[in-house]
């Protein structure tokens, strides 16, 4: 199965064209490998509104099956991307999001500084990574096996019950 990813990058300095983007263009790359199909790209800065209007439009337009975020789920102050998230999902899907944490615990302490969410919007899974290619990279690594299936549970896709046979 063939999963439309958007890729939504937050950053202040990227946005502002101070800093190349690492992260969106090394998870779409991942992507591909997977056999996905990269449909939407964008940066945002790190402002609730920015990025709220990004994930509804992405959502809501039915362009993509898998939106991926990166960047903004840390402690500073401006790392808002789980509270811009949050309000607009309409089911939360949090085993992701524990699921990444508890395989970055193994990599770093640091991992319990992520504050990253993942849910539902519309027909859309909505994660959020980390803002370093490395860490996102790991992150998506550890999900990427239940995704295909996601997607598939969301579509009610006839293939969807065969993966809940023992």
């Amino acid at each position: 199965m063939s999963i439309r990813v958007a890729i939504l990058t937050v950053s202040d300095r990227s946005a502002r064209g101070e800093r190349a983007d690492a992260s969106g263009p090394a998870l779409a790359a991942a992507a591909v490998e997977r056999g996905w199909e990269v449909t939407l790209t964008g940066i945002v800065p790190d402002d609730l509104q920015a990025i709220q209007a990004a994930l509804v439009d992405w959502c809501d337009s039915g362009r993509a099956d898998l939106i991926l975020t990166t960047g903004g789920t840390g402690f500073a102050p401006r790392d808002v991307t789980p509270e811009a998230t949050l309000p607009i999902l309409e089911r939360l899907a949090p085993g992701l999001a524990e699921a990444m944490r508890a395989e970055s615990l193994r990599v770093t302490p640091h991992a319990m500084l992520s504050r990253g969410v993942a849910g539902i919007r519309r027909r859309t899974i909505i994660i959020n990574l980390p803002g370093s290619p490395k860490a996102a990279l790991e992150n998506l690594t550890t999900i990427a096996g239940v995704l295909e299936h996601a997607v598939e549970l969301l579509n009610e896709s006839p293939s969807a019950e065969a993966g809940h046979s023992r």
